[in-house]
């Protein structure tokens, strides 16, 4: 059984340092769980990405500490522990995997949450040139039956450069592109969220890859004639 989601569930009780250091042991305990599954989770990825191989666990993991600089909430930790796995790292603007582990609120996902403005456009384009390619991923049984549709927070009006009866005018709308599922407490606590994640990320994989071919940088100056 994991113990992350009794550990979370105190936590969100006694958000303060003097708890988790009263705590660290237990604590240090969980996160080297955390990073055993994440481990598992990355040698899974690397059969159909092998640019996962480079990465260790601790590279995937996000930290526990929040940064409190600019937030009204001033809790000192995350209630939830999570990792981003992503071909390019955790710092990458390409899109990546997602798993996020809270009570009562798992969840894995996956995409590009609010691109910057040149890699937004990029997806844009790509969406007018093969929307086609992106609605038949969106409605392929096993995606839809998994993630529903692609979503994101959307412009009132169609973007610049879109007319408003645009075929693919509802993705061309997005400024986020992401899916997600969630995952029940008791998957959690079995273990059993490993595979139902590698299931959820092989079955998200084409949309990933075209999200990857729309931002992706021509090096040799193919395809821009």
């Amino acid at each position: 059984m994991r113990p992350y989601l009794k550990f979370l569930s105190e936590l969100e009780e006694n958000n303060h340092k003097e708890w988790m250091d009263a705590n660290k042991k237990w604590y240090l305990e969980c996160k080297g769980e955390f990073l055993e599954d994440v481990g598992v989770i990355l040698k899974g990825l690397a059969e159909w990405e092998p640019a996962f191989e480079a990465f260790k666990p601790k590279d995937c993991v996000f930290r526990q500490n929040r940064d409190v600089r600019f937030s009204a909430n001033k809790d000192p930790y995350k209630i939830n522990f999570a990792a981003y796995f992503s071909p390019k790292g955790k710092k990458s603007e390409g899109p990546g995997y997602y798993l996020h582990i809270q009570p009562g609120q798992s969840f894995i996902g996956g995409g590009i949450w609010m691109p910057m403005g040149e890699t937004l456009k990029k997806i844009r384009k790509e969406i007018d040139y093969s929307g086609a390619e992106l609605k038949k991923i969106e409605e392929e049984k096993d995606f839809k039956n998994t993630f529903g549709e692609i979503k994101g927070e959307k412009l009132k009006t169609s973007p610049r450069d879109f007319s408003a009866d645009h075929e693919f005018i509802d993705h061309l709308k997005l400024k986020s592109f992401t899916v997600s599922t969630a995952l029940r407490d008791e998957e959690i606590e079995s273990g059993q969220f490993i595979q139902l994640a590698l299931s959820g990320f092989r079955i998200m994989r084409p949309f990933q890859d075209f999200l990857s071919k729309a931002i992706e940088e021509v090096e040799d100056g193919s395809g821009i004639l």
